[in-house]
């Protein structure tokens, strides 16, 4: 028998709706019936709970074959939560473009100066460098909070929102002849590359 037969077994013995059973457990209803679907299996945390609330062993509760599965899931999920937290923390370290003198003061001056202090180019491209960069921030710190409730396609999307921004603001600080903003960033987006490439 495998492990979400057993858990619809084990939770019908005791006359629970999965609503229940997720509340006694601390999971959502939605992990209750994943695993009961035999669409994911819980974490190894939750395993110990499941096997403490029925009072049986977790080698009760699934095979060998699933505990690898489980192991798995675990690793790939440490993996991409620590994937995402380097992505988050890259993006908020942009507001270094800000403060340092990172910046060329138009055409005329060949002194650098930070984001804030910049006077001799065009208000308009000003006002598109903080836009990016100030979205690059924000995706990040959205991405801080979001890690928090351990949702994965949320992830994915802000991790793909992050890509594209950084994308986007190498190429802004390129065309507009800003080669140590367009440098800075294109780390960034390289340190963020090779992770993505490592965890995938």
């Amino acid at each position: 028998m495998e492990f979400s037969e057993k858990l619809q077994e084990l939770r019908k013995s005791k006359s629970m709706t999965q609503e229940e059973l997720a509340e006694a457990l601390f999971v959502s209803r939605t992990a209750i019936s994943k695993w009961e679907s035999g669409r994911g299996y819980p974490s190894i945390d939750s395993l110990k709970e499941i096997s403490r609330y029925f009072s049986v062993t977790i080698d009760d509760l699934i095979c060998s074959d699933e505990m690898i599965s489980v192991a798995e899931n675990e690793k790939r999920e440490f993996a991409n939560k620590y994937l995402s937290l380097i992505c988050n923390a890259l993006d908020i370290l942009l507001v270094i473009l800000m403060f340092i003198p990172a910046f060329g003061n138009g055409m005329e001056s060949n002194e650098t100066v930070s984001m804030l202090a910049l006077t001799g180019i065009n208000p308009a491209v000003k006002i598109v460098f903080i836009v990016i960069i100030g979205l690059t921030i924000l995706n990040g710190i959205c991405g801080m909070i979001i890690a928090n409730f351990n949702n994965p396609v949320w992830n994915r999307h802000r991790l793909v929102t992050g890509v594209v921004l950084s994308i986007l603001a190498v190429t802004v600080f390129i065309v507009a002849r800003q080669p140590y903003a367009g440098i800075i960033c294109f780390s960034f987006l390289v340190i963020k590359g090779f992770l993505i490439a490592k965890v995938k």
